[in-house]
């Protein structure tokens, strides 16, 4: 079986290729480049260096988070792509899960964490237990047991867990050397630190617990993967901190998902996952025709560190979608698109607004954007939101022709 494994959940980036039990190749870049950039050029290296038909791949891998929610964004939507594209199913994998796997074998306690900012981590508790064997050999071979499983918890909270068990420990993940001087001291176990080839995401130890998944199981079709984020994204927990709201835990969030569901007529804006391309197409194209984007475009916008895309949700249903891209300071506002059952009801003043706030959060410093000259609602909603007309731009628009008017939002 062939099996193609992703890991973006955080700083590393890393790819690798299985053929059964051997491992075909590797790339793994650990440096400050976005996952953007680097992911599909890594690929494109294995494939032409290994002779790879991607058509031969069995399933795909991924780490499904925790994570950066960037990272992740583009991880899975890049498997799912791949996954739709070549009609094979997704190995879903618990980040922090993978990360313990590069410890195979080892029966210490083994605590991966990742650096969740704030003082929390992403981490889990796990170790190997020997499987009994009928056959008297000298050959092993263990079963990971998940003594605590992946979540976001402070750092003393992991710390005491830890020292409740007392039993040595094995300690990995970027979020090590970040608490290493709280870890240090509050400690009371004896640990260590795995060395460097062992300490970070492993595409490699990702296909090697995807074939324990893979035999009991555990693979999903590409319409049914999504990430798991555990927490809030930090646009969403400073929002709800600036309504001096507290932050939800995944539980709750996800109540609240089903309430919103469950309640007609309830309109609920939140970030755009890969799960919602293809509504998103959709109403782009019953809202603009020849104009609209299609889902590849979408699809590659959305997973670009330098941009922001929002859904409105309604029942479950995509009544809204609305983008913009960073370049160099300057918002481009490249969607909006209102379904006609909940316009002149607020939902596109309150996600335009929404995604302009969040712009801030990559630095975005000037809005501005393009409409057609006899889109009378839109731009009263532009020039609602406080954008000013700047020029135009004649006959820009096809089908029907019409004038482009520029509009900016300068700070």
């Amino acid at each position: 079986m062939r099996i193609l494994a992703i890991d973006t959940s955080g700083l590393v980036g890393t790819v690798a290729v299985s053929d059964g039990d051997m491992l075909l190749a590797q790339f793994s870049i650990q440096y400050k480049t976005t996952h953007s950039e680097i992911l599909m050029p890594m690929m494109d290296d294995i494939k032409r260096k290994v002779n790879l038909d991607l058509s031969t791949i069995d399933a795909i891998a991924v780490a499904k988070g925790p994570g950066s929610f960037t990272g992740l964004r583009i991880g899975s939507a890049t498997a799912k792509g791949l996954a739709l594209a070549l009609d094979k199913p997704i190995i879903p994998i618990p980040t922090l899960d993978g990360l313990a796997y590069n410890l195979y074998g080892n029966e210490k306690i083994i605590c991966p964490m990742m650096d969740a900012r704030r003082n929390q981590v992403y981490t889990g508790i796990y170790t190997f237990v020997p499987v009994v064997s009928e056959e008297k050999n000298m050959e092993r071979s263990f079963d990971m047991q998940t003594i605590c499983g992946q979540c976001a918890v402070s750092v003393t909270e992991i710390i005491e867990k830890l020292n409740s068990i007392g039993k040595p420990a094995i300690l990995l993940g970027d979020g090590v050397p970040v608490y290493h001087d709280i870890l240090e001291k509050e400690l009371e176990v004896p640990y260590s630190i795995a060395p460097l080839h062992q300490s970070r995401q492993s595409a490699a130890a990702l296909l090697a617990l995807a074939k324990v998944y893979v035999r009991d199981g555990l693979t999903v079709s590409a319409d049914e993967f999504a990430p798991e984020y555990l927490r809030l994204s930090q646009a969403e927990r400073e929002a709800n901190e600036k309504s001096g709201r507290q932050e939800q835990t995944a539980k709750e969030k996800g109540r609240r998902r089903m309430e919103v569901h469950s309640t007609p007529g309830m309109v609920r804006i939140r970030e755009m996952t890969a799960e919602d391309i293809e509504d998103a197409a959709k109403l782009e194209k019953t809202n603009l025709g020849k104009e609209a984007w299609t889902a590849g475009q979408l699809l590659e916008a959305m997973t670009r560190d330098d941009t922001i895309y929002l859904v409105s949700e309604m029942a479950g249903r995509i009544v809204g979608l609305c983008g913009v891209r960073n370049v160099s300071g300057d918002g481009e506002v490249t969607n909006v698109s209102v379904s006609g059952d909940v316009r002149r009801n607020g939902t596109a003043y309150k996600m335009v607004k929404q995604l302009l706030e969040r712009g801030r959060g990559i630095g975005i410093e000037n809005y501005t954007l393009e409409v057609r000259a006899s889109n009378a609602p839109a731009i009263g909603l532009y020039e609602k939101l406080g954008f000013k007309n700047e020029g135009i731009r004649p006959g820009f628009y096809d089908d029907p022709k019409d004038d482009a008017v520029i509009y900016w939002k300068r700070n």
